[in-house]
Order: C-alpha cells, then structure tokens, then sequence
C-alpha cells in the first residue's frame, strides 16, 4: 500500500528535509543536461536559499514494494530512505546500466556515496527520478540486514571524511606520473644511444613494463575519480593514461571495473570472476559445470593453465582484444582516438629503430611481462575470497568478505600501486590511495566489532593462493563431473 505526503521547502530553501541532501536535475532548452559546472551553480543557488520548485505530491512505499522492482526494464532505488525509478535513467548512467541494475530492489546508500566523489552534483541529476520515500515504519534498510553494522560503517565514513582522507596529495601523483615519464623517457634515450641491439632492447622493455605496470595503477586512481577535485580533469586525465600510455578504452574499464566494486565476487554480476570457459572459480560454478558434464578443457588442471596462460595472457590477449572489441561494438570514438595515439607515439619513437614490424613485437612483448605482475596484483586478493550469487548484503560485510589485505611495506605498496590495502579501497573507492594506510586501524577496529575477518597476509603467500583456490575449485568440478 502507498501513501501521499507533500514535498516542502526545507529550513534552507532546498527541497530537502533538516540534514538531508536532495537530489535534482536541470536542462538547456534542448533537453540536454546541464555541465558539472551548471549543476554547481543550481546547487549553489538551492544552498543559498532559492526554492523555485512547485510542491509536488509523492508516495510512500514499503520493502515489499520496492524489492518487485528488481528488473532491467524496471529499476528503483532507496538512497536516505528516497526511492528513485532509475529505468529511464540507466542508459545514461556514466558508470553503465549494469551498475544500477545489479542495486535494483535494493538500498544502494551506501555504494551510491562511495561510487560518487561529487555526491551533490550527482544528487542534482536524481531529482527528477524522485518518486517517493520508505514508508515511516520501514527500517533505512533491508530488515534481514544488521542495522547497528550499517549505523557504524557511515559514522565511521563520517569520521574519516571529517579527517579529510578523502583530498588527495597532488604532489603524491604527480611524483608518481613524473616516474612514468621519466621511464618512457629514459627507454628512448638507451635506445638512441646505444642502437637497437638484443641486450638493449632487453633493457627497454624491462623499463618499458615497468613504467606500463604503474601506469595501470595511476589509471586506476583517476579511473576512480580521486586525485582532483573536479571530475571533468579526472576524465582527462583517465583518457591520457589508460588510452595514451596503455593503449586500452577507459570506458571499457569503467564499465567493467564499476561492476566488480558494487558487486564483488557475487556471479554473474562480478565480470571478474566469470573467467569461463577457461577458468571455474568459487565453489558453485565448478559444481554447475560438472553436473551438467561441460568439459572445455580439463579443468583438474587449471591451476596450471593459470601459469602457462592466465599469467601471460591476461594483458596482451584477454584485455588487449576485449577493449578493442567494447570500443569498435559500442562505437567509443573518443576512446578510439586517444588508443590510436599510443600506437603512433610508439611508431614515431621506436619505429625508426625497429621498423613497423619490430615496433608492433615491442609492444606486445611489454604487455607480455607485465601481465604476470598485473594478474598477481588484481587476483591475489579476490580469487582466494568468498564467492557466491546475490546475497544483498550490507556494504561493509560485502566488501570485506570479497577482499583481503597483503602486507604493508614499501615494496609491497610500490609493487601493488597501494592495492595491497583492497579491504580499504573497496569501501571508500574515491579515496587517494595515500591514506588507506591511516584509515586502516578503524576498519580493523569495527570489523573486530561485528565478527566479520580481515584478511592480511604476506605477498607471497597470497600468490599462492591464487593457485590453491584454482585447485579446490578444480576438485568441486572434478567431484560434480564424475558422480554417477
């Protein structure tokens, strides 16, 4: 059953409640949304107490309710007990439809603020998705979730963002960018030098991968929308790093890496863990393989198809071909420029040295030596985890059961690009990396409060693990698969 309430002017003129942000969007005459910058100054004008918004009549819904709507033609949200119908909205969304979709039917506060490094500019573009609030007598969230967990882990998100955590070091990036180029830099001065010799060439592409390895996490970083205060230099500076440095779509990776924050290791909505038919991970998909005898490789063997294949390929083969593929299908022209000015810096820089055909080797010999290290770093600390289907669990329990920790020491930070501490950055996805050490002991402290593990173990150890979770998983399948 749902019931009407009026929408008012809050005490500051906004069409807010005391303490509430509200969201809300405007348009250019041609129905276009406004720039960040627009939506700023409409923000600024509902802060200062303007209110040009008529009063408008909405409902009031229960749990019930709100959980029918749970599909891809039909989506709604509770953010601060607000429902929105975000059905119309899902194709624009910049993260993709996917992301809201894998929240429908659900209580997406807590994603929603960490996903969101401008929560009051996003908030403006909601206002017309608005439909109505929980009922008075429904809980703020799902009742089979642990409201006193949920209360905690925002008054922690509070504590830290009164610590200022969440603003970024520029000088901390910029020295990170700075060791990007000079190794760029100092790959062609070698070679310039000293010709296009094996021992050379050797050389380059160890400076080479190592300079591409780092940029995977600088591009992880403004990927994230961490570094600078307004978004639009962030997509700038996303675009010049993972599509100029890498040679891979930024959108792409948006698109791919959103999905795996909101919803890790939960399948099929994690597209990291569904690595079939070459990989079987957690313990349902291998068990769902065997029953129904599917056999594309022999998969009592796949820790060691993860050595021979999954390490080398990753970067060169797997990422390589599936961001071409999204970029040429999704027509990202944008994204095809910006990917077709990698390939022209390489053959501009080593062509003369190596000829087309030997540039073309260079490069995907790099990829081929960065790819252990890139699959060691973003595997370790999730294959290993939890893994399971929908679950609709609370933000902090979600994150932490997919996740684990690795050691902290300079080289483990340097190595990891700071996703060694990938408890802390999954739940405060927009923070600078430079803090997870600093916010670590409180995450520590309230996961010892409410029971949940935090997992920390050395480097070594968690690749190996990567190889023990392949083997039990392997051993799940091989059981289902045999049975008679």
């Amino acid at each position: 059953m749902t019931m009407k309430f009026e929408e008012k002017c809050g005490d500051n003129g906004s069409l807010v409640g005391r303490n509430q942000s509200y969201p809300g969007e405007k348009h250019q005459p041609k129905g276009k949304p406004i720039t960040n910058g627009e939506a700023e100054f409409y923000a600024k004008q509902e802060a200062n107490g303007k209110c040009s918004v008529p009063r408008k009549s909405l409902n009031m819904y229960t749990w019930q309710e709100i959980q029918r709507h749970n599909q891809e033609a039909d989506q709604w949200l509770v953010i601060n007990r607000k429902v929105y119908n975000v059905s119309s909205w899902a194709d624009r969304h910049p993260g993709g439809r996917r992301v809201l979709n894998h929240y429908a039917g659900e209580d997406a506060t807590d994603v929603f603020r960490a996903m969101h490094p401008e929560p009051d500019i996003v908030q403006l573009y909601l206002k017309p998705l608005l439909i109505g609030e929980l009922a008075p007598g429904e809980h703020s969230q799902e009742r089979h979730k642990n409201s006193q967990l949920v209360k905690d882990f925002q008054e922690l998100r509070r504590i830290i963002e009164s610590m200022n955590m969440f603003h970024a070091n520029l000088g901390f990036f910029f020295l990170h960018f700075a060791q990007i180029l000079m190794l760029e830099m100092l790959a062609w001065l070698i070679l310039y030098h000293f010709g296009s010799g094996w021992p050379v060439t050797i050389f380059i592409s160890f400076l080479l991968t190592i300079s591409q390895a780092q940029s995977s996490f600088l591009q992880h970083d403004v990927g994230h929308l961490s570094i600078f205060k307004k978004s639009k230099w962030n997509h700038v500076m996303h675009k010049f790093v993972m599509c100029h440095l890498k040679g891979l779509s930024a959108n792409w990776w948006n698109y791919r890496h959103f999905q795996h924050h909101v919803k890790p290791n939960i399948y099929p909505k994690d597209p990291d863990i569904d690595m079939g038919p070459l990989f079987l991970l957690g313990d349902s998909q291998p068990v769902k393989y065997g029953k129904k005898k599917i056999k594309y490789i022999n998969y009592e063997k796949q820790h060691l198809y993860f050595y021979m294949v999954g390490l080398p390929l990753l970067m060169p083969v797997y990422f390589n071909l599936q961001s071409m593929q999204v970029m040429y299908l999704r027509r990202y022209w944008v994204d095809i420029a910006w990917v077709s000015s990698f390939y022209i810096r390489y053959f501009i820089t080593f062509g003369p040295y190596y000829g087309i055909f030997g540039t073309v080797l260079l490069i995907y010999l790099v990829k081929f030596l960065e790819s252990p290290w890139i699959a060691y770093v973003t595997q370790m600390s999730h294959i290993p985890m939890r893994m399971s289907t929908e679950e609709n669990r609370d933000w902090l329990s979600t994150q932490v059961l997919a996740t684990c920790n690795i050691e902290q020491s300079f080289f483990n930070d340097w190595f990891t690009g700071h996703l060694n501490f990938q408890i802390e950055h999954h739940l405060f996805p927009t923070m600078p990396r430079h803090n997870y050490h600093k916010v670590a002991p409180l995450v520590r402290s309230l996961c010892a409060k409410h029971g949940l593990q935090y997992v920390n173990k050395p480097m070594l150890r968690a690749f190996g693990d990567i190889v023990r979770a392949l083997k039990k998983s392997a051993a799940l399948w091989v059981d289902a698969y045999y049975e008679t």
